[in-house]
């Protein structure tokens, strides 16, 4: 291959991974070019005959010093080709490469290049195609927090967000009575959560139950490919015990989770519970007998 020959035919991408490649290859210094490590290769020999004409001597040490360096700089470099090659089938039509900051994509490569293993590169790679596609989804806080996560708690949390229902287009962690099977045979335990809590993906509340507050007197609720319209009585829905973080709540759209067989049932069937208790409520307030309407309708999309 020669030495100029980018390591990505820019011609045969779609515009927005073209565009992708060459903001990273501007920010970054030419990622895609293996000619650079070539070139320090040739320094290093230059640097040898240049001593060597002055008669100075390169230890032993400092030769394997700098074979050092050109080893962890190929793995880095590696490191961060595969997860760009991995990010650019993920763009959409309307992705917005350009307008992703140059500074934001310094910091991310910065803190990627270390990541060998294969599937969480496929999660920072998600990471980068989420921010082309919408430029400010993900803040440098949530790049700083994936560089430090390990990932058997990454699993964990690709596990509990199989409990994420949207809420008016928001995430929600819908997580009532951790003893109940459909949590335990899961794996979703007490330690579980504080362990994730630790870390800065949740908040754990282990006495009241936490409530979606100010809704609409009717919302939409979807659980992955089902949609659910909910009657609300005052205001508020009952989601349980722990609510997401803002870290949180960037990474769960791309930690790869499953529905749950019979959580949507489990889910639909409290949610009734509580807006016939609230109806009920309200009627022996008001001396008027509680409805007896139907409050869930679901929806296949």
């Amino acid at each position: 291959m020669d030495e100029n020959t980018s390591l990505i035919n820019i011609g045969e991408l779609s515009r927005p991974a073209a565009v992708l490649v060459e903001k990273i290859s501007d920010a970054v210094g030419g990622i895609f070019k293996p000619y650079q490590i070539v070139r320090v290769a040739k320094a290093e020999a230059q640097a040898d005959r240049v001593r060597a004409d002055g008669q100075i001597e390169i230890s032993n040490l400092q030769r394997r010093a700098f074979h050092r360096f050109l080893e962890e700089e190929g793995k880095k470099q590696k490191n961060i080709e595969d997860i760009t090659q991995k990010a650019l089938p993920l763009l959409n039509e309307n992705s917005k490469p350009n307008e992703v900051e140059d500074d934001w994509i310094t910091h991310y490569f910065d803190r990627c290049r270390l990541i060998s293993d294969d599937e969480m590169q496929s999660l920072w790679s998600r990471v980068l195609a989420g921010e082309a596609n919408k430029p400010g989804t993900y803040s440098k806080r949530t790049v700083n927090f994936l560089s430090g996560l390990d990932k058997s708690d990454a699993e964990l949390f690709t596990k509990l967000c199989d409990f994420v229902w949207q809420i008016e287009k928001e995430p929600n962690l819908v997580i009532f009575d951790l003893r109940n099977k459909i949590y335990t045979d899961h794996g979703i335990n007490f330690d579980v959560l504080t362990h994730l809590e630790a870390i800065g993906l949740i908040q754990l509340f282990t006495s009241d139950n936490v409530a979606r507050e100010d809704l609409p007197s009717t919302i939409a609720a979807s659980y992955f490919e089902t949609t659910i319209e909910l009657k609300i009585t005052n205001g508020k829905l009952i989601i349980g015990k722990v609510i997401l973080t803002k870290v949180g709540r960037e990474l769960t759209p791309i930690c790869g989770s499953n529905p749950v067989s019979g959580l949507l049932e489990y889910v639909c069937d409290v949610w009734t519970k509580q807006r016939l208790a609230d109806e009920d409520e309200a009627a022996r307030s008001s001396s008027k007998p509680a409805k007896s309407e139907a409050i869930l309708t679901a929806n296949k999309e």
